[in-house]
């Protein structure tokens, strides 16, 4: 029996859970071409969120056409350029012949080097000579534009991990060609989207900063808990098993309604249960999920100083004043500088994150980790 529980990837239409609200927002966004920056934790659905409404978008409107870009393992600009025309083209143009007709009209400047594979539709990309791309990259920056008055449609660019670019060689001076450009765009609205806050933050909220006011700024939240029971049960009753409405809260509250460790601690606790899930079949699998994962957890401990280890174990035990003389003492923070000094390094290895006055670990996971195994 297939497991009815989904983590991982991109999550189809019957494994998502809610964001009316979200997807309704998108979609007003995507229509009246405002762009829009999405950011949230790794895991939380960013990806399936912006896919969903998009898709939807699209079938509702022939007109649009989404664009999907992922810049996950991108850290140079030349690969941006080769990456984003590429997805353009197999978006906008199904066929081989239609692709190299239109590339033959709109490159004037620059001459692209066409690979393709068996599967002509995935296995399509282009390749561009550095020093072409350097003279000219509103050839490439322009495409969509360019295609949506060809051909009468609308583009919707996506791009998934928007903040790879500031690994670029010259980042400011490439947001500044991407922002000259994409301004002046019409038919096509970008939705940029990543997991990484701070570098985020940084891009789309100063000033100074080229991408500031380039659209919408909106922080995902969390799912809320009583979502999650009526998911948990309503996926147990499809294969005929059954999860009361205690243990499937006791999931999402163990895993601190996170998207993607829900659907896992869901999807154990479903092989663990015969009939009926209960709160000892929960328990069960989460010990099951903490064994998986406790090499990893050891390893992450070893790269962490002790300062920073015991900051972890204080917001285990839910404190929530660091700075105060008798926590510094109890959990051996050093000073009230060092609090800040070890608070943000735990934010840069991407251990903990901030929203607002409140800290949580990225990873519930290991947090429970934590709890029932290093600290017993």
């Amino acid at each position: 029996m297939i497991i009815p529980f989904k983590y991982g990837k991109v999550i189809d239409p019957v494994f998502f859970v809610n964001r009316e609200k979200e997807i309704l927002f998108l979609q007003r966004n995507f229509k009246s071409k405002i762009n829009t920056t999405l950011i949230s934790p790794r895991r939380w659905g960013k990806s399936s969120l912006v896919k969903k409404a998009a898709d939807e978008l699209a079938a509702a409107n022939k007109k649009i056409v989404p664009v999907y870009v992922d810049l996950f393992n991108v850290r140079e600009e030349k690969e941006f350029y080769e990456m984003l025309s590429s997805a353009i083209l197999k978006a906008t143009y199904t066929k081989l012949e239609e692709r190299i007709k239109v590339i033959k009209t709109l490159f004037k400047l620059i001459t692209p080097k066409i690979t393709v594979g068996i599967d002509q539709h995935n296995e399509f990309q282009l390749g561009f000579d550095i020093h072409d791309l350097k003279k000219n990259p509103d050839e490439i920056l322009n495409l969509s534009e360019k295609i949506c008055k060809l051909k009468n449609v609308e583009l919707l660019i996506c791009i998934d991990e928007f903040q790879n670019i500031a690994h670029f060689e010259n980042p400011l001076a490439f947001q500044k060609k991407l922002r000259a450009q994409w301004q002046h765009h019409n038919l096509t609205c970008y939705c940029l989207y990543g997991s990484k806050r701070n570098m985020l933050s940084e891009l789309f909220e100063h000033k100074s900063m080229p991408f500031y006011k380039f659209g919408d700024l909106f922080f995902l939240s969390k799912i809320d808990k009583i979502h999650w029971i009526k998911y948990i049960q309503r996926q147990f009753k499809k294969t005929r098993k059954e999860a009361d409405s205690a243990s499937a809260g006791l999931i999402a509250d163990l895993m601190e309604n996170h998207p993607y460790f829900v659907q896992q601690l869901a999807a154990i606790s479903w092989e663990n249960t015969t009939k009926t899930c209960t709160e000892k079949t929960v328990l069960k699998s989460l010990e099951e999920l903490l064994v998986m994962n406790d090499l990893l957890f050891q390893k992450e401990i070893d790269l962490l100083s002790n300062k920073q280890i015991n900051f972890l174990k204080a917001m285990v035990d839910e404190v929530k004043q660091f700075s105060t003389a008798p926590v510094i003492q109890k959990y051996n923070l050093g000073s009230s500088a060092n609090v800040v000094r070890v608070r943000k390094a735990l934010v840069d290895k991407e251990v903990i994150d901030i929203y607002g006055t409140t800290m949580e670990f990225i990873d519930p996971l290991f947090k429970q980790w934590m709890k029932r195994v290093y600290m017993n």
